[in-house]
């Protein structure tokens, strides 16, 4: 497999992006509408970035983050869970994974692991935080493999069905 993982435009390729997310998140075309407007909103915030991963000139794989602000909405979301765990610390100086994507054909090579790390490395920040659904999954194996700890479990967001975790990380991450 030709892998490339390099910086993304996302904005401009928010498209081909989202069709991973749908295809790996099994979201309709509603939700994928409304994480359209999300996704270019996030990308006018300051030192937000992305990178992808192409196979054969395709996108199969994207991440994008961004220092966090105890203003942004998922801030205000978790914060309170945080509190409660006594982690709502890890919201300052902290560099937000605001979504990781893998197209279902292209999982379990690495490509998640190293748009993770790679993106990381970048960071200004001492730590990462990010929010996982709150199951027994491959992604929160990746995120406890690279060092992410529970931060706050069974976290609601308005309109998601699931729980969500929420996890932080020392950076950089641990590596296998």
């Amino acid at each position: 497999m030709d892998l490339v993982i390099g910086p993304l435009d996302l904005s401009a390729h928010v498209d081909e992006a989202l069709a991973v997310q749908a295809l790996a998140f099994g979201l309709g075309a509603d939700e994928v509408a409304v994480r359209r407007q999300i996704v270019l909103r996030h990308m006018t915030f300051p030192d937000a970035r992305a990178l992808g991963a192409t196979a054969g000139g395709r996108l199969v794989g994207f991440v994008y983050g961004m220092p966090n602000d105890r203003t942004h909405w998922w801030s205000t979301v978790v914060e309170s869970y945080l509190r409660a765990q006594h982690n709502d610390i890890w919201l300052d100086d902290s560099f937000v994974i605001t979504e990781l994507h893998v197209h279902p054909h292209h999982q379990n090579r690495g490509i998640g692991r190293t748009l993770i790390t790679t993106i990381t490395d970048g960071a200004d920040e001492p730590r990462s935080i990010l929010s996982a659904i709150d199951t027994d999954s491959p992604a929160r194996g990746l995120y406890h493999s690279l060092g992410y700890q529970d931060l706050a479990r069974q976290v609601l967001f308005p309109s998601a069905p699931k729980p969500y975790a929420v996890m932080g990380a020392p950076l950089p991450l641990r590596r296998r």
